[in-house]
């Protein structure tokens, strides 16, 4: 059912509009998304080539190809370029308002791109006067305040390595990352305030230092009440200045400015050399270090937040996260675009439901991002965030995270009408951003994904390695990203990266998911491949299970696992519910069976349907599927989870106990 078509003045009014009429100057005419997408995905050379002249792109040596092998995994973009990300990411008009921060531990706060690029130039200094230059690695312990961004860009323009954790995690998984990178610098707060709560992390800088020996500098950020001894202040780093100068974002239609061949201020790097190193969550093992570079992770971003979130300069991007997921880097790239970004520290749910509404309205967001969670939350609870606040300056929500449900999509249709386009999408860590979504060229379809993003070439697999349709089968990437990894820190043969996404299809990108493809193009994503259930040959994705259980009104939250049965059997399949109230009894339990086996197949009744006081989830919001199962097959709880990845530290008691 489609609940928003494309407007008809799309390429008027919208950044992927003007993208296409200037393709269309240059020899590239297009009817649709759909023609846009397969030149995107079988023109290499001519898309990327495109996406970095439209958007301005500047390179200090220029590059002999743009990419001469797509093979995979070894890909090679733009060989001899030389450029730097945060060149790119400091440019807007002086006195604008570049960056906004909301917070539970101080006041509200503001940075004009002037000040911004002022107290980039000042750390950027003051980490040059630590000794920090090119591939050194600073890390920050550090929570989604203005700071963190300073340090980041400052980081950039140096060439060094930036990596970053929220400062909720607990020493030990802070540790397991950091210690991967040999860090030079850290960078760190003492504490900070959660909703109505006080954090002392004292206690954990101590440790995570005593866990660093490669750390020289350790670099205090003010914010709460606490001091941090023997360490470097942040105002001290930033006591003097240096030459920095950046461009403004340009666009194929705005005059953008020739490049340069040497810009002060920003070390020039090649296009893979290292911008940062992401962690995976921890949920199957060690956390992996994952590196992005500089050119992959600013063409990715300038293609999906113009192209796709349709941001430009004068908009404002409001999106949730904290330090330790993609979502924090992916906001921070707003400002390539010459938007203003909007940074929430603190509970994003204290003190109601409706903050983060509110907060769009007050910073006029044009695009705010949520957690599917959040919004069938807001839907449960009945809020009409349009009718409360003043949204009229916004232009499309995102939801990502997890899958939304069809009555997510209604809700929001109903709520903010046809003019607000809902854009869910699905990515992850390991490219740093998205891999299907919708954006304004491609229909809204209640509980379908739009389709591929441009540039990527996404599809279904089965087992044999056979494109699918219209069935389940593993989310695959047959060509090459940009912001594809790197590689991962310290994996020097290139085996646990081959391992990890070219082992089950070779020359061939897998990432994990579990999707089916419509014969147009849009898709479900059904949860993780290694959480789908298979009973009597029958595989179901958990996401299509939870759509059922959770639309039920007596139930708040759910989980299912699926033991095998290594005889060949149905196995065990095992339901966790939390209850919005009441008891599980005997006619509850009929009803949960009855609608799954009404709405799915009678072998997706579950052997035993639990009543649980929380379900386990990661700090981003993903269910636990894999590390519960484990955990309900005996493997030891530290062994399967990091204490400190969960949202709710007692999530896994239940499932411990009787495991």
């Amino acid at each position: 059912m489609i609940l928003r078509p494309v407007a008809p003045d799309v390429r008027e009014t919208t950044e992927i509009g003007r993208f296409l009429t200037w393709l269309a100057g240059r020899g590239h005419d297009f009817d649709g998304y759909a023609a846009l997408h397969r030149w995107s995905v079988t023109d290499l050379d001519g898309f990327w080539s495109s996406v970095k002249d439209f958007f301005g792109v500047r390179f200090h040596s220029p590059a002999s190809s743009v990419v001469p092998d797509r093979r995979m995994p070894g890909t090679e973009w733009f060989p001899g370029a030389t450029l730097n990300y945060a060149e790119h990411a400091l440019g807007g008009p002086a006195d604008d308002v570049a960056v906004i921060a909301y917070s539970q531990t101080r006041d509200r706060a503001e940075l004009t791109w002037g000040e911004l690029r002022d107290q980039v130039a000042r750390a950027r200094a003051g980490l040059a006067r630590l000794g920090v230059g090119r591939g050194d690695r600073v890390v920050a312990y550090l929570p989604n305040i203005p700071e963190t961004v300073v340090a980041y860009l400052a980081t950039a323009s140096l060439g060094a390595v930036w990596a970053s954790c929220a400062p909720e995690f607990g020493a030990r998984s802070v540790v397991d990352r950091f210690g991967q990178i040999e860090p030079r610098v850290l960078l760190t707060v003492a504490g900070y305030r959660y909703g109505a709560k006080d954090v002392d992390r004292r206690a954990e800088v101590a440790e995570i230092r005593a866990g660093l020996p490669t750390v020289e500098h350790v670099v205090h950020v003010p914010y709460g009440g606490h001091d941090l001894p023997d360490a470097l202040a942040w105002s001290d780093l930033l006591t003097e200045s240096s030459d920095i100068r950046a461009f403004g974002p340009s666009r194929g239609l705005r005059h953008p400015e020739p490049p340069k061949a040497c810009v002060p201020g920003f070390e020039p790097v090649g296009f893979a050399h290292p911008l940062c190193v992401l962690f995976s969550s921890g949920t199957t093992g060690k956390p992996k270090a994952i590196v992005h570079g500089h050119g992959g992770i600013l063409l990715e971003h300038l293609k999906n937040h113009g192209l796709s979130w349709d941001l430009r300069p004068g908009d404002r991007i409001l999106w949730f996260s904290t330090t330790a997921w993609m979502m924090w880097n992916a906001l921070v790239s707003g400002l390539l675009t010459g938007a203003s970004i909007v940074l929430v520290d603190g509970n994003p749910l204290h003190p109601d439901l409706a903050w983060q509404w509110r907060l769009a309205a007050e910073t006029r967001a044009t695009l705010l991002g949520a957690s599917p969670g959040f919004l069938m939350a807001c839907r449960k609870a009945g809020l009409d965030p349009a009718a409360s606040f003043d949204l009229t300056a916004l232009r499309q929500i995102g939801a990502a995270g997890s899958p939304l449900p069809a009555e997510g999509y209604h809700w929001v249709r109903d709520v903010f009408g046809p003019d607000v386009l809902l854009n869910v999408g699905s990515g992850g860590t390991d490219v740093c951003s998205g891999i299907v979504q919708g954006g304004p060229l491609q229909p809204v379809i209640a509980g379908e994904i739009a389709g591929p993003c441009l540039g990527v070439d996404a599809r279904a697999f089965d087992e044999h390695g056979t494109r699918v349709v219209g069935e389940l089968g593993e989310l695959v990437i047959t060509a090459p990203m940009p912001s594809m990894p790197v590689g991962f820190w310290g994996d020097d043969t290139g085996s646990r990266h081959r391992e990890t996404y070219f082992a089950t299809y070779p020359g061939v990108w897998r990432h994990g998911d579990w999707i089916r493809f419509s014969p147009e193009g849009s898709c479900v994503i059904s949860g993780r491949s290694d959480a789908t259930l298979n009973r009597g040959g029958v595989r179901l994705g958990t996401a299509e299970f939870y759509a059922v259980v959770e639309e039920l009104p007596e139930i708040d939250d759910s989980l299912v696992v699926h033991l095998e049965d290594p005889a060949g059997g149905n196995g065990d399949l095992r339901l966790y519910v939390v209850l919005r109230d009441g008891a599980l009894d005997a006619p509850l339990r009929e009803k949960i069976a009855t609608a799954l086996k009404s709405a799915l197949s009678p072998r997706h009744v579950p052997d035993t349907i639990t009543a649980v006081p929380v379900i386990p989830r990661n700090r981003t919001g993903k269910k636990l599927e894999l590390p519960v199962k484990k955990l309900l097959l005996g493997a030891r709880a530290d062994d399967v989870v990091g204490q400190d990845v969960l949202a709710d530290p007692t999530a896994l008691d239940h499932f411990r106990a009787r495991a």
